[in-house]
């Protein structure tokens, strides 16, 4: 069964084209990383896996057609235990006075928890244990580095147990030591969900190649449309990266081992 499916899906912000055509099926239990230059539509086509493009109006500025299947559904139809999501900018202000267990006892409740029951607490603490950061649970967001608020938004996006992962650039502002930790904890959460007919799906913008090269299964080239889809050895080839971006240079050097 595919997690995804978009069928000749297209969207256009009044003379602007965001995504064109784009058909491909997502396998259940892939890990797809999505490259492509800025403006290119990555984060769109993020937004329109969450439901997020259902309500822009039709008419007009905003033209959208084709079809988007998740998990078997409509977008807009898709229960939230279903899908996690990390954003690239947090929405949380970090001079908040919140704790690290607040903001993932928030990803439980779909709501601020002004107190926090026994249960959720027991549940929150053990997501931030098998993220690596069961000590930063009594620690305001305001003293997280990059990488440690990354883990906190992890188990926040984790805690209900998603059927399919959405992450936009989750190793911004993180160390190299962070970033290797985050993508462990993916593989390792992946794992633990790759048997039965449910397993976990990871969908991940990056502009990092190599990480791309070394942990997806599947590689989206994207630049509005379908540039290259497929295995990273078989995307990540120079002619597809010229396609895409316009130009190669260093970093295509790095992931082709030159």
């Amino acid at each position: 069964m595919n997690a995804l499916e978009f069928d000749r899906y297209s969207i256009r912000f009044g003379d602007f084209q965001v995504l064109r055509e784009i058909s491909l099926g997502v396998e259940e239990g892939s890990f797809v990383a999505i490259l492509g230059p800025n403006g290119a539509g990555k984060s769109t086509l993020l937004k329109s896996v969450l439901g997020l493009t259902q309500g822009l109006p039709q008419e007009g500025r905003v033209q959208i057609s084709g079809s988007v299947r998740v998990l078997g559904k409509d977008p807009g139809e898709v229960p939230p235990d279903w899908m996690g999501y990390v954003p690239q900018v947090k929405g949380f202000d970090r001079s908040f006075p919140a704790l690290a267990l607040e903001v993932v006892v928030s990803g439980l409740r779909r709501s601020w928890p002004l107190r926090i029951r026994p249960e959720e607490r027991r549940r929150a603490e053990a997501m931030l244990e098998q993220v690596g950061a069961l000590h930063l649970a009594g620690r305001r967001l305001g003293r997280l580095s990059g990488g440690e608020l990354q883990r906190v938004y992890l188990a926040r996006a984790l805690i209900r147990e998603p059927r399919l992962l959405l992450l936009d650039e989750p190793a911004t502002g993180v160390d190299a030591v962070g970033e290797a930790d985050l993508y462990r904890h993916l593989e390792a959460y992946q794992s633990a969900h790759s048997q039965g007919a449910a397993r976990v799906t990871v969908l991940m913008i990056t502009h990092d190649w190599e990480a791309a090269q070394h942990h997806a299964s599947q590689v989206l080239l994207l630049n509005r449309r379908v540039v290259g889809y497929g295995r990273p050895e078989a995307v990540l080839c120079h002619e597809c990266l010229a396609e895409a971006f316009g130009h190669v240079g260093h970093a295509h050097s790095l992931v082709m081992g030159r």
